[in-house]
């Protein structure tokens, strides 16, 4: 069995252990996908001191909630439209959070560059969710792209525990803007080729 098969079976075993347990208190998903913003929230406010290796490991202890309010959802039987939409909606605030509190030390240094850098990497990322769910009320599915929120987390993490944000800042503003010119590109593509489908259709004997 390869390494990477054995840390994935250990991850979603630990992953299930997480689900029952939140499961056994019989509170809602709702409330631990709002909890997982509180949790952001405090990874935010880290970040605005510069304590960036505190908020790199809140932010850990946030993305337990953010695995598991899916899963316990499916668990209970708890499963709506609602709730996906409540989750969304809550991911976007919780992203917004981590990069006010960058934007808050970076302004608090006097860096310019890196606030205008913190901005762009912000408005990408926010974009990124945008494009896809815009796309998806044109088109059955939007998910090309390869800086999606857990990649965009992940990113945060590094440069959180390494203490080597600007990089990733770097990263994460030119590759999510990438990714929603992607978007772009390929839903046009695929309204176009739709609409050359109807065309044809209308226009047979």
């Amino acid at each position: 069995m390869a390494i990477t098969e054995q840390i994935g079976r250990g991850g979603r075993f630990l992953l299930g252990l997480v689900v029952r347990g939140l499961a056994a208190t019989g509170l809602h998903p709702n409330f631990f996908t709002f909890f997982g913003l509180v949790v952001n929230t405090a990874a935010a406010v880290a970040f605005g001191y510069g304590h960036f290796f505190t908020g790199g490991l809140i932010i850990l202890g946030a993305a337990v909630f953010d695995l598991t309010d899916g899963p316990l959802a499916r668990l209970t039987g708890r499963v709506s439209r609602f709730g996906g939409f409540f989750d969304s909606v809550i991911d976007r605030y919780s992203d917004l959070a981590l990069y006010f509190g960058l934007l808050v030390y970076y302004a608090r240094a006097n860096r310019f560059f890196y606030v205008v850098l913190t901005a762009l990497a912000m408005t990408g990322s926010v974009m990124v969710s945008y494009t896809r769910a815009r796309a998806e009320s044109l088109i059955p599915s939007c998910k090309v792209g390869f800086l999606e929120r857990p990649e965009r987390i992940v990113l945060l993490i590094i440069g959180a525990l390494a203490d080597r944000m600007a990089p990733v800042l770097w990263v994460i503003a030119v590759l999510s803007n990438v990714t929603v010119i992607h978007r772009i590109i390929y839903t046009w593509q695929t309204t176009k080729a739709g609409e050359s489908q109807s065309s044809s259709s209308s226009s047979a004997p």
